[in-house]
């Protein structure tokens, strides 16, 4: 049987400072759902490892151990395609939810993150992501940003500042020179495309995914000029 048409199971339900999330298995797989909305599942992930391939492929040349900031640890496929790539430094993992982390770290979802977790190039900062961004002074290489099902179709109603213009602004200071900010999406928007132009990023382009319900899903790609 298709795993679609099966009823999913829900693993656990959590009410959080930012609303409910809940973690159900639908036959073989498991999805994350915040506030009734649909996040991810794991019956793919092409898409996620991309966001983080892509990231790395659009650095500069030469640029050694490069370190990289996962905004959103959702079902972990960002986290251990960093972790399982060895040209990456230091890898920060930004979790609002410490529903989400503890999935992961004690739960079913540490089949695909244990080895990744106890990379030692692995930290976890459980905080908001635009909060993280607006507030710390660490710079990195990679912005790599899933914490929504793309910049026009947010999870919660203050996510849309991280696709501001000002949000931009921000993501473009905590990044080095030459550094790559990565925003997944589960669709393109040509109006993003344009934001990040008009926040001054070099190299905007998107990539396309092909997923299997029809619509591809994006990497939105940007530079920090050098």
């Amino acid at each position: 049987m298709n795993d679609t048409a099966v009823t999913p199971t829900v693993i656990e339900r959590r009410e959080g400072p930012y609303g409910e999330v809940v973690l159900r298995r639908r036959g073989r797989h498991f999805e994350i759902i915040a506030n009734g909305c649909f996040l991810m599942d794991t019956s793919d992930g092409r898409s996620e490892r991309r966001l983080v391939d892509a990231a790395l492929a659009a650095l500069p040349a030469g640029r050694a151990e490069p370190s990289v900031l996962i905004g959103g640890l959702g079902v972990g496929f960002s986290l251990a395609r960093a972790a399982a790539e060895p040209r990456w430094g230091r890898i920060t993992v930004v979790e609002r939810e410490a529903a989400v982390v503890d999935w992961h770290r004690t739960g079913p979802l540490a089949a695909i993150t244990a080895e990744a977790l106890a990379d030692p190039r692995t930290e976890i900062a459980h905080t908001d992501l635009v909060t993280h961004l607006r507030t710390s002074r660490t710079r990195y290489d990679a912005l790599c940003l899933d914490i929504d099902n793309g910049p026009d179709w947010t999870v919660t109603e203050d996510n849309d500042d991280l696709y501001s213009p000002a949000g931009l602004a921000v993501c473009r200071e905590r990044l080095t020179p030459g550094g790559v900010l990565a925003v997944w999406s589960a669709q393109p928007s040509p109006a993003f495309e344009q934001a990040l132009r008009n926040a001054g990023f070099a190299g905007v382009e998107t990539e396309e995914i092909t997923v299997a319900r029809g619509v591809p899903d994006v990497v939105h790609l940007g530079v920090r000029a050098a």
